[in-house]
Parts: structure tokens; C-alpha cells; sequence
């Protein structure tokens, strides 16, 4: 079901509504006292994002100094009404210069007014494009002394990009150099026993595009699985070492991606929009490689001391390395003093969080025949250190 917002809210960190929109009449308009005494005035702020007071549900965000609270009276979905308040937020940034606090709210009352009317239409999330609606709401917003001057450039044919195939992306842009720039960025959850065997690994990840191209570009992406897929039947047939390829779960796209085309093709083919986007996220259960294997040794040394050895070996080709590598250790709060000795990089205890973070600014894999790095003899690999505390 989608959010059926019946109102929306713009608190301080005071309790005082900046502005609101009623777009039903299921609630009363004292609903955001309820809010107040119930959940603001019991300091119960920070515990759930997500409250049901009498017959109604809240669902509140703090942005800056800001608190935006919906309040539904049905059963909604809360994904899609956070998804809303956050895309509502990326549009009155793109308005005010990159800023959303109670003074930019104050300083654009008529401006917000209207963008509430337009994103949502009797509680219904609508177009919340900032390049689509900056075509049809052209007043500009107070913008702050810090951020860059627009220059978005008015374009003709405003209706065909609000109700076409390709909303994201206007006509009519022309750049002196083509340019396309990618990157991937990934992280990997572990959860690892105590002998150092893996229990739980699984890859996150997500394609970051930023695009600067004239016209209306169709750009193709192939990915991993779409050459396993073609040589399914071969790999049946004839089993290779080098026939391992990458599953992919869980994939979310951009609107911009013709899924007919990848459902049949695994081909990812879309027109970008123009400038920095997400493409497309996903996660990766199987056929994980760790690049990093920790092997950390803690030993009690009486009721106030102890002694943790970590060791931390690269898994990786011997011709790749990792820049800015940090590993944190946790400790318990009243640790009171700590010494190091470590055979490479940097540590030092960070009593704010409450870790100690060794850092590495370059690490590459150790061959076999390389001569360790000088330390005590009690190391046996020139990747650890111990800790005394």
C-alpha cells in the first residue's frame, strides 16, 4: 500500500511547527501535539523513528535542526514514506543551495508550499524529479552565501519529460566533451567464530555514474553473469577452472534501466540522466573472496591487563595492494593505558570511540621469500601487533 499521508510536518528542535500540509481530513489538526507531549517531551526521540499514538502512526526523521513527521491514519508503507521525506529533502536542498535547516524553511514559505503541492497529491507520493519540477516551478529560492549559482538552463517541452518515457533526462543538451566516469564501491559484512572459521559473508554494492553527454544517449552495461549465462551450456559439457562467474542478489536499478532488455539480454541498457546518479545496487552471498584474513589472540594478564596479538594477512593477487587500510580494535571503556608495538603502519588509542585503530597506508601481499620487517622476536609475521593494556 503506499503512504497515504494524511499530514506532513515541519517541527524544530523546540516543538514549534514551521510549516505543515494537511492532505486529508481523517486527522484533526491538533494531531502534532500529540506528537509533541507523547514522544518529544519524553525524550523518546532517538528509540523508534516510528510511533502509534491513539489511531494514527507517526513516522519522523530529523534533518539538521529540522524534524519532519507524517502522520497516517491507515496502515501505510513506512520504506516508502522515509523514501519520500528523503527525496522531498534532496529537492529543497537542490531549491536552496544545498541547504535544509528551520532558517531556510523560514526564508522559503511560499516556495515549499507550492513543491508540497506538487510532490504529493492527497497523500499520494508524486514527482519529486528536481530536474523535472525546476522546468514548471521556476522561482528560485533564498539561497545560502556558500553554495554555487544554478545553471540550469530553461528547456522547451516541459510536459513530454513529466508524462514521457524518459523524465530523467532533458532535451537538448550539448557538451564540448563527451565524458562518462564509473565507480563501484563495495563493502563486506563478516561474522567470523572464535577459531577463525566464516559463518556469515556477504557483499553489498552499488555503481555510482556520473555522465556528461549530448543528446539522448543509449549506453549498455554487460555484467559477469551475462557471460555465464551464455556459456551455461559449455560449462555443463565442459568444466573449466576459469568458468567461475559472480551471482547477483537482491539487484535494484535506476528508473532509467530497460528491464524487458535485461530480464532477456542481462544487459543493463538505459538512457542516463545528466550528471551524478546511482545505477543500480546489489548483494553477493556466494563465491565471496576476502581480501583480508584477521587472526587476533587476546590473553588476560591478571584482573587489569591484557594482551591482544593480531595478525592480519592479505588474500589477495600478488599484484594488487590496498591503500588506507584501518583496522579498529574495540576496548572496554575504562581502559586506562595502552602501549603498542607494531611492525608496519601506524596505531594509537582513540579513547572517543573507545578503539584502537591501526592504520596502514600501503599493504600488499608478502611472497614467501620476503624477509619480514624488523621487530621483536616475538612477532612471527610482519603483519601484527600487540597491544598492552
Amino acid at each position: 500500500m503506499p503512504v497515504a499521508a494524511s499530514a506532513i510536518y515541519f517541527l524544530n528542535l523546540r516543538g514549534d511547527v514551521l510549516i505543515n500540509r494537511l492532505y486529508r481530513d481523517d486527522v484533526g489538526g491538533n494531531m502534532v501535539d500529540a506528537f509533541r507531549m507523547h514522544i518529544m517531551q519524553t525524550k523518546e526521540l532517538g528509540t523508534c523513528p516510528v510511533r502509534q499514538i491513539g489511531g494514527c502512526s507517526f513516522f519522523y526523521m530529523r534533518i539538521s535542526n529540522v524534524y519532519i513527521v507524517i502522520v497516517v491514519s491507515s496502515n501505510a508503507n513506512v520504506a516508502c514514506a522515509f523514501k519520500f521525506v528523503v527525496e522531498a529533502v534532496a529537492l529543497f536542498k537542490s531549491y536552496f543551495g544545498g541547504a535544509f535547516d528551520e532558517d531556510a524553511i523560514r526564508n522559503n514559505f511560499v516556495l515549499i508550499y507550492e513543491l508540497l503541492d506538487e510532490i504529493m497529491d492527497f497523500g499520494y507520493p508524486q514527482n519529486l524529479s528536481p530536474e523535472i519540477l525546476k522546468l514548471y516551478i521556476t522561482q528560485e529560492g533564498v539561497r545560502s552565501p556558500f553554495s554555487s549559482k544554478p545553471s540550469d538552463r530553461p528547456v522547451p517541452n516541459a510536459t513530454l519529460q513529466v508524462t514521457g518515457a524518459v523524465g530523467w533526462r532533458r532535451e537538448g543538451l550539448v557538451y564540448k566533451k563527451n565524458e562518462v566516469f564509473l565507480d563501484i564501491v563495495e563493502s563486506v559484512n563478516l561474522l567470523m567464530s572464535s577459531k577463525g572459521s566464516v559463518l556469515r559473508c556477504d557483499v553489498t554494492g552499488k555503481i555510482l555514474m556520473k555522465c556528461f553527454l549530448s543528446g539522448m544517449p543509449d549506453l549498455k552495461l554487460g555484467l559477469n553473469d551475462k557471460i555465464g549465462l551464455e556459456k551455461e551450456s559449455q560449462l555443463k559439457s565442459r568444466p573449466t577452472k576459469s568458468g567461475k562467474t559472480i551471482e547477483l542478489d537482491d539487484v535494484t536499478f535506476h528508473q532509467c534501466v530497460n528491464l524487458t532488455r535485461f530480464n532477456s539480454e542481462k544487459t543493463v541498457s538505459f538512457v542516463p540522466p545528466d550528471g551524478e546518479f546511482e545505477l543500480m545496487k546489489y548483494r553477493i552471498t556466494e563465491g565471496v573472496n576476502l581480501p583480508f584474513r584477521v587472526l587476533p589472540t587476546i590473553k588476560e594478564l591478571g584482573r587489569t591487563r591484557m594482551e591482544v596479538n593480531v595478525k592480519v594477512k592479505s588474500v589477495f593477487g600478488a599484484k594488487m595492494f590496498a591503500l588506507g587500510v584501518v583496522i579498529k580494535i574495540p576496548v572496554p571503556k575504562q581502559t586506562a593505558k595502552t602501549s603498542f608495538q607494531v611492525t608496519s603502519g601506524r596505531a594509537k588509542y582513540n579513547a572517543a570511540i573507545d578503539c584502537l585503530v591501526w592504520n596502514q597506508r600501503h599493504f600488499v601481499r608478502c611472497s614467501p621469500n620476503h624477509s619480514p620487517i624488523s621487530a621483536p622476536s616475538i612477532f612471527q609475521s610482519p603483519d601484527e601487533f600487540i597491544i598492552l593494556y
